[in-house]
Parts: structure tokens; C-alpha cells; sequence
């Protein structure tokens, strides 16, 4: 079986294993997988695997914090050479009920590398509380 059909099954399983470890400070990334039909250069279908793993992923409230904050962009952090296309594998998943949380999400370019990598800015200001 293709790397790409398989990548969403392990996924699935490393999140089922892990679920009970996570709570709402948890950040995820690096899934070398396209989402959604947006991330491929393409527009190939998404697989029945992925499918699954996105009502999984909706099921434990986890979001693409990029496709959230980007929902109709077209960037991508892969290239494959072999195919000629373009894709975003990688991503940084986060709690739905932290987004607010999340100031700033980018993609920065690299010359050097077929991945790009994606920026993630926290925001950091804790509430006073008035005495």
C-alpha cells in the first residue's frame, strides 16, 4: 500500500493511543498527509483513510489551526519533484476551544528544501486579575 493511503490509518492510530494524554495545552504537527482536497496542488480526492481521520480528528475537537486561520488559501509546505505537484503535509493541530489563543499562523519559504516550514505565533498575554 502507498505511503500516502497508509500515513492516514497510522495517524489515526498514534492519536486513538495517545487521546487520553492530551489536553487543552497540546499542540500537533508534522503529519505528512494533505486534509482536505485544498492541499493538493491536484484537487485529488481525499481517500476514505483521511476521511476517518478527519471525524476523528472533529471528534476530539482538534482543528488545522492554518486551514482555520486560511481558509481559502492555496500555500503549500511539499513539493515532490517525482509528481510535479504541490502539497500541505504538514500540519500544526490544536484544541478548537484554544484558538483564540493562537495569534498568528505562516508558512515560511525555503530554497534549501522541498518542505517549508509553518510558523506558529502563541499568544502569550496572560489576563490580570483585578484585586
Amino acid at each position: 500500500m502507498p505511503q500516502h493511503i497508509r500515513a492516514p490509518r497510522y495517524l489515526l492510530q498514534i492519536l486513538t493511543d495517545i487521546k487520553g494524554e492530551i489536553d487543552g495545552n497540546t499542540i500537533i504537527g508534522d503529519f505528512n498527509t494533505p486534509l482536505t482536497a485544498m492541499d493538493r496542488s491536484s484537487r485529488q480526492k481525499i481517500n476514505k483513510e483521511t476521511q476517518v481521520l478527519n471525524v476523528a480528528l472533529d471528534q476530539m475537537d482538534l482543528i488545522d489551526i492554518y486551514r482555520t486561520f486560511h481558509p481559502k488559501t492555496t500555500e503549500y509546505t511539499f513539493f515532490s519533484s517525482a509528481h510535479g505537484t504541490f502539497s500541505k503535509i504538514d500540519h500544526i493541530l490544536g484544541y478548537k476551544s484554544n484558538l483564540s489563543n493562537f495569534k498568528k499562523i505562516e508558512i515560511i519559504s525555503s530554497i534549501f528544501s522541498d518542505h517549508n516550514a509553518i510558523r506558529l505565533e502563541i499568544n502569550n498575554k496572560k489576563k490580570l486579575q483585578k484585586t
